[in-house]
């Protein structure tokens, strides 16, 4: 059974830093690419933010760019994404998911065949 588990959400003021930590079991991120959404409070589309593929190769979404940084640690099997500078409206819950990336450029997505649950990101003072 594949598991993706989010975690290292939590409350941080404007202009701080967290990083949220994706675990899998039952597959390999490696062999993925594994992108990191947000829904944000009232909004139906989850925004998709960060993606790395399997290869290593990383896109951000304009909106992050420079603030966020997505990373994986292939022993742990674990996908992070590294948030600094966080801006109110970054306040969301935040889920990562495993798949296969399409599109190049500035038009890229992910088809996601699996995704965690989700962990609650508050940026407030």
């Amino acid at each position: 059974q594949v598991q993706l588990v989010e975690s290292g959400g939590g409350l941080v003021q404007p202009g701080g830093s967290l990083r949220l930590s994706c675990s899998a079991s039952g597959i390999i991120l490696v062999h993925h690419s594994v992108g990191w959404f947000r829904q944000a409070p009232g909004k139906e589309r989850k925004e998709i933010l960060s993606i790395i593929t399997s290869d290593g190769n990383t896109d951000s979404a304009d909106s992050v760019k420079g603030r966020f940084t997505i990373s994986r640690d292939n022993a742990e099997n674990t996908v992070y994404l590294h948030m600094n500078n966080l801006k109110s409206e970054d306040t969301a819950a935040y889920y990562c998911a495993a798949g296969s990336k399409y599109g190049t450029g500035s038009k890229w997505g992910l088809i996601v065949n699996y995704r965690g649950q989700g962990t609650q990101v508050t940026v407030s003072s």
